[in-house]
């Protein structure tokens, strides 16, 4: 009876929360692709929204095929795109369109394009100074020449299929993350590259972009891809949004992607100081780059450790609901084993950025939930597996002697084999528990948080301290994760000899 009234406080509580929560003005939420000067324009159209409501940034989620999923699942409103891949990757027409002719074909599907930002992004290939091609046409005749080309470039449909059949390549390029193609090709690992025409690395490293002679490349206009319904359900955000048309020259995305890429500054950073200076061309003062050390526990430590350490624990207690029962299932109906371990096994091989592509459009949004459904998939083979052996394991003379002192067959599993199969259970769920602090890295490509933002921001920038102190992070809390099991081993070691001991 004493609890009553917590018990009452507590919904009350909850209610008042939620009404806040439903009174308050919905935010706009903005996305981004994995790439430098996507996470800067994102951060611009978010400050930008923000200045007459609230808005956030869902930055880094993946290539166009998962950005695109978000917005039309209703996950975002509005992202940063080009004209050339709206074109010929979302709209996979076979030639260049008009603009009236893009919107026509992407109004079906409750998307809108407009807002042209004010300059152009295209794609080109690269190569070093001294190279002696300056055309593409040249590399029909070179063969020999090694060709590394961003994984989204190797299968878009403007992309490495469609220029190779242009000019009579015979080239087989390898896949390379676009933050570190420039390194590779300065260390002679590659010869060619795929650039973006904004990109700040042209001039440091001193690149020869080749030539388009055939003129295989559409333009690659900046601009906003929205929802169809965002200026009717976001009259004064949208408005605010229309204001940045015509306002990024190039040489100002050049001096922002250099800022971020060569001088160290974050992305929310780099927009402030040119919405503030509105296109100056060097808005801020060079800022020192910051160390291992401070890049690791600074930059919202507390906030991306609380985020990973969530979708672990979830994922984890996910994985056990279904893993535990299932296992059971498979211990005690033999026709059915192999078809739930084979299951389990299918779900582990799935590729991570696959399976998370499948399921926004599935869920209808993106960040924890989706994230949390992967893990959880990933996470219940060595759960499902351990608990069948555990349970495989148990002496038979156990299990008819309980059933011979009167216990119903479900008492003698839940009082007799799974206290008896618990260690092995355990070490499948301590498994699974390090195996999600890893795999919940991927999280940040869908907007979920965690040290994966890291990771990801470091890939964009090729940034290695940046890597390390999502890395480290990651590493030392799944050292934590196995000790912390470990421990409970032990403790439940020592419980099961102290029962042996005192029934005997």
């Amino acid at each position: 009876m004493r609890r009553r009234p917590a018990v009452v406080a507590f919904l009350l509580l909850a209610l008042a929360l939620a009404s806040t929560a439903s009174a308050a003005e919905p935010a706009l939420h903005v996305g981004s692709k994995r790439f430098t000067e996507s996470y800067i324009l994102g951060e611009i159209v978010a400050q930008t929204a923000a200045r007459v409501g609230p808005a956030e940034h869902r930055q880094g989620l993946g290539n166009t095929a998962i950005v695109l999923s978000a917005l039309r699942s209703g996950a975002i409103d509005v992202y940063p795109e080009y004209l050339g891949t709206i074109d010929l990757e979302i709209l996979k027409n076979p030639q260049p369109t008009t603009l009236e002719q893009m919107r026509a074909a992407l109004r079906p599907l409750g998307l809108g394009v407009g807002v042209p930002l004010g300059f152009s992004n295209g794609y080109a290939l690269a190569m070093r100074a001294d190279a002696p091609i300056g055309r593409l046409s040249g590399l029909a005749q070179r063969p020999d020449l090694r060709i590394g080309l961003s994984h989204e470039f190797l299968g878009r449909a403007d992309g490495w299929p469609g220029l190779a059949a242009r000019y009579g390549l015979a080239q087989r390029p390898r896949g390379l993350d676009h933050g570190i193609a420039y390194e590779a090709l300065a260390q002679r690992q590659v010869d060619v590259i795929d650039i973006y025409s904004t990109d700040a690395k042209i001039r440091q490293y001193g690149l020869r972009v080749l030539d388009d002679d055939r003129r295989y490349f559409p333009r690659y206009d900046a601009v906003l891809l929205y929802r169809l319904d965002l200026p009717q359900r976001m009259p004064q955000a949208w408005r605010a949004l229309q204001g940045l048309e015509g306002t990024i020259r190039t040489d100002d995305m050049i001096a922002m992607n250099a800022a971020a890429e060569l001088q160290g500054q974050g992305f929310a950073d780099i927009a402030r100081n040119w919405l503030a200076g509105h296109g100056a061309h060097d808005p801020a003062p060079h800022a020192a780059p910051a160390g291992l050390l401070a890049k690791t526990f600074g930059n919202g430590f507390g906030a991306l450790a609380r985020q990973h350490l969530l979708l672990v624990v979830l994922a984890l207690l996910g994985g056990c609901l279904a893993g535990i029962p299932l296992g059971v299932l498979a211990a005690l109906a033999p026709r059915l084993r192999q078809a739930v371990l084979a299951t389990a096994g299918v779900l582990q091989t799935v590729p991570s950025l696959a399976l998370l592509a499948v399921l926004i459009p599935l869920l209808g949004r993106i960040g924890t939930v989706p994230a949390l459904v992967a893990l959880c998939a990933y996470a219940l083979l060595p759960i499902v597996r351990n608990t069948c052996t555990g349970l495989l394991g148990v002496p038979p003379g156990l299990r008819t002697a309980a059933l011979a002192l009167g216990l119903t067959r479900r008492q003698a599993l839940v009082a007799v084999e799974l206290p008896l199969a618990a260690p092995v259970i355990l070490a499948g769920v301590k498994t699974a528990a390090v195996m999600s602090v890893g795999t919940a890295t991927i999280a940040a490509f869908i907007g979920a948080g965690g040290f994966g933002e890291r990771i990801t921001t470091g890939l964009a920038l090729n940034d290695n301290d940046m890597l390390l102190a999502g890395a480290i992070p990651a590493a030392l809390l799944a050292l934590l994760t196995q000790a912390a099991f470990e421990a409970a081993e032990h403790l439940l070691a020592r419980r099961l000899r102290g029962t042996a001991a005192s029934s005997g």
